[in-house]
């Protein structure tokens, strides 16, 4: 018999590149980052996910993600949560070195949770999304 992992929920606002790698992983592992990307930055507001996805991921006719996913407290304990505005603007910073083991921690599968189109063509808001992935 297993023990239940206690676990912490985050949010990750993304773009169609990173989900389709996402996917590629079968929804278990977040990319490796880019050289001038030193951190990942996982989110602690569903609402704060939403903010990003929607103002700056689905820009230029390109459409922003929301995913939410969970990750075992005793790891993520190492970490410091940095506010970077309100109190609903807070993330995490891990090195982008360190994602690999992050990526080892996740509990379960990474979800999308809502999708934001950027043309004006399409309906205002989130698009319900796929919650079955």
């Amino acid at each position: 018999m297993t023990a239940q992992q206690d676990t912490t929920t985050l949010y990750r606002p993304i773009g169609e590149h990173e989900l389709a790698l996402i996917r590629a992983s079968g929804y278990r592992t977040f990319p490796p980052r880019l050289v001038w990307q030193p951190i990942f930055y996982p989110v602690l507001f569903e609402d704060y996910a939403r903010q990003i996805a929607r103002d700056w991921n689905a820009r230029d006719g390109k459409r922003g993600y929301v995913t939410r996913f969970a990750v075992q407290s005793t790891y993520l304990a190492r970490f410091a949560v940095h506010q970077v505005g309100s109190s609903l603007h807070q993330e995490y910073w891990i090195p982008a070195m360190e994602l690999p083991a992050f990526n080892q921690h996740i509990v379960g599968l990474i979800e999308v949770i809502a999708e934001y189109p950027s043309s004006p063509d399409e309906p205002d808001g989130a698009a319900a999304a796929d919650e079955s992935r």
